[in-house]
Order: C-alpha cells, then structure tokens, then sequence
C-alpha cells in the first residue's frame, strides 16, 4: 500500500506544481521526511521520481507551446550541473546534520512561496541582466544545487526570479522552467547514483511519487491557467512552513 500513498502524494505535488510553477520537491520532501526519511533518500527519491514528471510535464507544457527554447538552454546546463553538487554535498553530511540542513532549507524555501504569493507586485523588468549571458547561467546553477542538497528549490528560485526579471508570459516561464527541470532531476540523481553506497533508497517511494505525477502532469499543464494561483500558493507555502519549522524545533 506504500506505493499507493506515494502515488497519491505524487499526483498532489505535480498538480501543485504544474499551478505555480513550483512546488512538487518542496511538497515530496517535506512529505518523506515527515514520514521518517533520511534527508538524503529523501531528496534522491524526489530527483528519481522527478526524471518521470519533468518529463511528462515538459512534453506537456512543450505540446502547449508554453516553452522558450533558448531560455531552456541556457538555464538546463548549469542547472545540472549545480544539481550534480547539491545532491553529491547530500551525500556526505551525516544523517542528523543532513535533516536539520535540508529542513531549514525548506523552511527558508516555504517563506519564499508565502512571499512570493502574499506580495505579488509589479517588478519593472531589468533586460539588462536577463541579456547577460552569465545572469541565467548563475540563475540555473544556484537553483540546481539548492533544489538537490534541499530536496526542491528549483520552482521556487528560478520561476519568481524570471517572472520578475523578464517580460515573457507567465505560461512561458512556468513551462520553460519545469522543462529544464528535466535535466537537472537526471543530474541530480547521477550525483545521488555516485554516492549510493551511502544512501538506501526507497524505491517504492520513487514509483509512487513518479507515478502519481506523470499520471497529472497532463492535466497540471492545463490548468495552469484555471487554477488560483495565490490562494493555493499560500496555502502551500504555510503548510511546508509549518511542518518543516516543528520538524526543526523537534530535532
């Protein structure tokens, strides 16, 4: 039945996800480590399952033409390779250090969320930086190693940074930066690969999880714009808020 349950966390992180552009390694995270996980599996169990769900929600939000190709590159590339250190920095800590650090993480993560959503103003764009080549390789590579040694971050990050910084449609930078998200859940989970020998995965985590998301990863990318986006937002963000500071003062 543990499959079952993860499925079903799947399905409500993608949909969370595939709304705000954000989301479904905050939500898994949070969710296996309330379970008992070890920061590190669980973090490794989120990229292993995301490599089904970014791409399924990449194909999807790629079929909606809701993807900008050359911002996709340029942010995939160093996303992963920040993905490759984040999940090899994991790996090494020990397993109390490991829960206290990706739990803060998730924490300081939830708080962006909350803001993000609570606060929604009009930010002038600055093109300036978005034409500097080294603006989205630093964007990619930050979010890649935040989203893999915290067990999700790349959403978070990277989404309210180009909705801020950038003229293109909301759709267009929800869709551009859960495809890139492809690549850095492979990256991620290369580094997780490389270190096996000091984690013990869950695989029936990494099915449930996987499942529950390609199964609505088609129908988060069309209710992108349907769903309420800032109440949904908050309501995410005081949960992962909650949890992950009880987690804290517990541990």
């Amino acid at each position: 039945m543990n499959w079952l349950f993860f499925a079903l966390a799947g399905s409500i992180a993608q949909l969370i996800d595939g709304a705000l552009g954000m989301g479904f390694g905050l939500t898994s995270s949070t969710l296996l480590l309330t379970l008992g996980t070890s920061a590190a599996v669980a973090s490794a169990a989120v990229h292993f399952a995301e490599i089904g769900t970014t791409l399924a929600s990449g194909v999807s939000h790629w079929h909606r033409e809701n993807v900008d190709f050359e911002i996709l590159k340029r942010l995939a590339i160093p996303g992963g390779i920040g993905a490759f250190a984040g999940a090899t920095f994991l790996s090494s800590i020990d397993l109390s250090g490991g829960t206290i650090f990706i739990s803060t993480i998730l924490l300081l993560l939830g708080f962006v969320l909350l803001y993000r959503n609570v606060f929604q103003t009009n930010i002038k764009p600055n093109m300036a930086e978005v034409n500097n080549p080294k603006y989205l390789t630093f964007l990619g590579a930050t979010g890649g190693f935040i989203d893999a040694s915290g067990g999700g971050g790349w959403g978070p990050i990277v989404t309210p940074t180009l909705l801020a910084t950038t003229e293109h449609e909301p759709r267009k930078i929800i869709g551009t930066v859960s495809a890139a998200e492809f690549i850095v859940a492979v990256c991620a989970s290369i580094g997780f690969l490389a270190n096996i020998s000091r984690i013990d995965i869950d695989w029936s985590a990494v099915g449930g999880l996987a499942l529950g998301g390609v199964l609505m990863a088609p129908v988060a990318a069309k209710l992108v714009s349907v769903v309420p986006r800032r109440p949904l937002g908050i309501a995410v963000a005081t949960a992962i808020i909650v949890i992950n500071a009880v987690r804290l003062v517990t541990t």
